[in-house]
């Protein structure tokens, strides 16, 4: 009878695993079956707070469309398969339009703020060397970003800019905005005033930092902004620093940019600035030399974390390999 119950306890388990999409002659189930029956036999019971344990669920939240998702933008086609949904370039000493991609769409433009508030600053005038301290009005209450630089932190007015322009760092800028004459609302007031003199009539800013989704602009306006902060020799040194180091209470502490290109040897930069928030995607402006000329370039609501960087390199090799580039529309699809 034993040996009898051991070929059917092995003949079941060779059913079972059959029924699996396996296949085992039977002296191997038999030797699977003894060796299962052993291990059931040594196994002890888990710890009692282990078998209290239960697994959470996983919830996967959908990423939020950026603003140029939603209205369609990415459907329009252009001749260079670009990420971006909005691009321009420009030949800053003609005006010429070498290439086009929705360039009056009206997206947010995150960071890209922070070049008009550091052309504000330096138009009016103020001295570089007053000290300014990071306060608790100058943290991110719109999207809950820290920052390495603590409240308490003081600065001059120039390494704020610096870290502003090089860094993106949102505390800096927002504290130059806040010690401009008359304060915060003052500083904003002539963001849009200096918008509207350089006729960016799609540009509108409600604060110095580009964190509120609300500060807009588009390509072609974007470029009229880059082209005159371009001739700030000052803004040119500081959006194309590598890097810098700023003493923060007795230690140092040390910058970088957040543009790898101007560390690349392939590009000539002389003035640029990223930005990123959810709404507006990925974006970068940019003054720089190819083929002979000085071009100006703007990509807005570009998707995948390096998407805009591989944008402007796709644009410098189609500059480089058609050096008397001729005019191209996007085409919208369907």
């Amino acid at each position: 009878m034993k040996k009898i119950s051991t070929v059917l306890s092995s003949l079941s388990l060779g059913l079972a695993i059959a029924t699996m999409g396996f296949t085992l002659p039977v002296q191997s189930a038999h030797a699977a079956g003894t060796t299962a029956q052993k291990q059931v036999r040594k196994a002890k019971p888990a710890p009692r707070s282990l078998r209290k344990v239960k697994a959470k669920p996983v919830v996967v939240v959908a990423a939020k469309p950026t603003f140029g998702q939603l209205y369609g933008l990415h459907a329009v086609d252009d001749p260079l398969d670009l990420k971006s949904s909005v691009a321009l370039v420009m030949d800053q000493d003609t005006n010429e339009v070498l290439f086009s991609k929705n360039p009056q769409a009206v997206l947010p433009i995150a960071s890209i703020t922070k070049l008009m508030t550091a052309l504000v600053v330096t138009e009016a005038g103020l001295s570089m060397d007053e000290k300014l301290t990071i306060t608790a009005e100058d943290k991110d209450t719109e999207k809950g970003t820290g920052s390495r630089l603590a409240i308490g932190t003081t600065l001059s007015r120039g390494e704020m800019m610096h870290l502003a322009l090089m860094s993106s760092e949102n505390r800096a800028a927002n504290a130059l905005g806040r010690n401009y004459p008359g304060g915060l609302d003052a500083f904003v007031a002539a963001m849009n005033q200096k918008a509207q003199a350089l006729g960016m009539l799609d540009t509108h800013y409600v604060e110095p930092t580009g964190l509120s989704s609300r500060n807009q602009s588009s390509a072609k306006d974007l470029a009229a902004l880059v082209k005159v902060a371009h001739e700030v020799p000052m803004l040119r040194e500081f959006s194309t620093s590598k890097e810098a180091t700023v003493t923060v209470g007795r230690r140092l502490m040390a910058f970088h940019s957040t543009n790898g290109l101007v560390r690349s040897s392939t590009w000539d930069i002389g003035l640029q600035k990223t930005g990123f928030i959810n709404e507006a995607g990925r974006c970068l402006v940019m003054q720089a030399q190819m083929a002979g000329r000085k071009l100006i370039m703007v990509f807005l609501d570009s998707t995948g974390k390096y998407s805009r960087i591989g944008d402007a390199e796709r644009v410098r090799k189609w500059i480089n390999s058609n050096p008397a580039a001729l005019v191209h529309e996007a085409k919208v699809a369907g």
